[in-house]
């Protein structure tokens, strides 16, 4: 380990390793179908576009402590359902639930994922998740997707009080692991949580990008594919 530069290596999960649109799109697909939406919604693309829109509100919301953890859970398919008409809050109570319920057990994860994780566990490189996702969720994620045996600790917002790009969450990783951020880096897909994050604490970064979004940003590297990660480590 010490002719290493980087020992601990932070990987994100959602969209980063678990492929949370393609998941997501799933679990909806079946919740609009054993629910019987399209009476309501017309079309599924219309419930998923609405889904998402208010999703995004209140994880924004969340994020800035305006809401909490079992509001947004139901919120997101009340205001969504309300929206086209349907005023039915145990409905949306139960759809929320049924949706914890399939959405980690949806196991599509971007290409290489497990290949690169062999490969740096191999390497001798210690690897952690550090997620803003609920806890029970994200456990049941990595389990299913045969994720989990490559990691050593799942950090999550909820054990460390704060969210991603806080200074806090990355400073508690880093007690967790034994680390410092001069021997760590974070991979992760998004620019404002997991990439501006880690340089608030000095750590290096991966961002990864997948579609090729074009930014202003300048993280330590930039890679399109995971199987990239083996030119960096």
């Amino acid at each position: 380990m010490t002719n290493l530069k980087y020992q601990h290596i932070f990987f994100d999960l959602d969209r980063t390793l678990w492929d949370f649109n393609k998941n997501s799109e799933a679990s909806l697909n079946l919740l609009f179908r054993d629910y019987q939406l399209q009476s309501i919604f017309g079309s599924f693309l219309f419930f998923k576009s609405r889904y998402e829109y208010h999703n995004g509100k209140l994880w924004n919301a969340y994020y800035q402590n305006r809401i909490k953890k079992e509001d947004l859970m139901y919120r997101r398919f009340y205001l969504t359902l309300k929206e086209a008409g349907l005023d039915d809050l145990d409905l949306a109570k139960e759809i929320a639930n049924d949706f914890i319920e399939i959405s980690p057990l949806q196991t599509a994860t971007f290409p290489n994922a497990h290949q690169i994780l062999e490969y740096l566990k191999n390497k001798g490189y210690q690897l952690y998740i550090i997620t803003n996702g609920f806890i029970e969720v994200q456990a049941k994620k990595l389990k299913n997707s045969k994720l989990d045996s490559y990691f050593l600790e799942v950090i999550t917002s909820e054990d460390a009080g704060a969210n991603k790009p806080t200074q806090q969450i990355f400073e508690y990783a880093f007690n967790r692991a034994g680390a410092f951020a001069k021997n760590s880096i974070m991979i992760g897909d998004d620019l404002s949580t997991d990439i501006a994050g880690a340089k608030k604490v000095k750590m290096d970064q991966i961002y990864f990008n997948p579609h090729k979004i074009n930014h202003k940003d300048e993280p330590t590297f930039e890679i399109n594919n995971l199987s990239e990660i083996k030119r960096i480590l």
